[in-house]
C-alpha cells in the first residue's frame, strides 16, 4: 500500500502543518505518559507529536512510510531529538519493546482490511513491553463522518511560507460498506493551480475493532469517546482505543 500523495510527496507534505494545528487530540497524547517512557510513534508524519514527546523527556522513535512526511519531519528536528524511521507498520521489526506506542491523526484507518489491521495490531503488540500499551483513534462510522466532507464545509486557506495562500478542502468520491474514498484538493490562490490527493479510508465498527484486538493478543481494552475521555456510546464522534498485552 503506498502512502497517499499527500504525504509521500514533499511539496504537499509541507503544507500539512500548516491545516494540522495543536488540539485536544494532540493534549490526549500528550499525557498519556507521566514519567520518562520510551515511545514509538506509528505512522508519525510530519513528527509534532513525536517532537513534543520527546522535548518532554520521554525517548522517542517515529516510524513512517511517506518519504515527504519524514522529510518535514527531520527539518525540524532541529536538536536530532527524535529517532526517524523509513518503515511499515504492517512489518515492521525494531529489535525492541516500548512502553506506549501510539497512532495518531486517524493513521489506523488507512489500513482497509482485516488482514492489514490484524498486522499492524500484532507488529505493534509485538514491540511493547510487559506493561505496554498501545494507543490509537478511529472515527466511529455510525456518527458518518464523510456525508460533511464538502469543499463548503471543510475549505481552508493557510499563508505557507515560500508557497503563499494555499486552500485546502475534502470532496467525496464514493463510499461502500466500511470504506470512504474522498479527494484532497489543494488550490495554490495566487496561481489557481490545483493538485488533487485521492485517499481510502476504512471506518471500522468498535465491535470489530475489538474483535481484531483480541485476534492480536491484547487482553485489557480501554474504550473513550472523545478527548475528554468520555466513555464510549453510540453517539461519540470518535473511537478511542487504550489496550494493554
Amino acid at each position: 500500500m503506498a502512502p497517499d500523495l499527500a504525504f509521500a510527496d514533499y511539496d504537499f507534505a509541507r503544507f500539512y502543518d500548516d491545516f494540522n494545528r495543536h488540539g485536544p487530540d494532540r493534549d490526549f497524547y500528550l499525557g498519556l505518559a507521566a514519567a520518562p517512557s520510551s515511545i514509538l510513534d506509528l505512522g508519525c508524519g510530519t513528527g509534532s507529536v513525536a517532537l513534543q514527546l520527546a522535548q518532554l523527556g520521554h525517548g522517542v522513535t517515529g516510524l513512517d512510510p511517506a518519504p515527504g512526511m519524514l522529510r518535514v519531519a527531520r527539518e525540524k528536528d532541529h536538536e536530532r531529538l527524535v529517532e526517524w524511521i523509513d518503515g511499515d507498520a504492517r512489518d515492521f521489526d525494531l529489535g525492541r519493546h516500548f512502553d506506549l506506542i501510539i497512532m495518531t491523526g486517524h493513521v489506523f484507518q488507512v489500513f482497509l482490511d482485516d488482514a492489514e489491521t490484524y498486522a499492524v495490531l500484532s507488529s505493534a503488540r509485538r514491540h511493547l513491553t510487559a506493561n505496554g500499551r498501545l494507543v490509537f483513534e478511529s472515527r466511529n462510522p455510525l456518527a458518518e463522518a464523510w456525508r460533511d466532507w464538502t469543499e463548503g464545509a471543510t475549505r481552508e486557506v493557510a499563508c505557507i511560507r515560500d508557497v503563499g495562500l494555499v486552500a485546502v478542502h475534502y470532496q467525496l468520491t464514493g463510499q461502500r460498506d466500511d470504506l470512504v474514498h474522498f479527494d484532497t484538493v489543494f488550490t495554490l490562490i495566487d496561481t489557481g493551480e490545483r493538485r488533487i490527493s485521492p485517499s481510502i479510508l476504512r471506518f471500522t465498527s468498535r465491535e470489530k475493532i475489538a474483535a481484531l484486538l483480541t485476534d492480536s493478543g491484547f487482553d485489557t481494552v480501554r474504550w473513550h469517546g472523545d478527548w475528554e475521555k468520555s466513555a464510549f456510546s453510540q453517539d461519540s464522534c470518535e473511537i478511542i482505543v487504550i489496550a494493554s498485552r
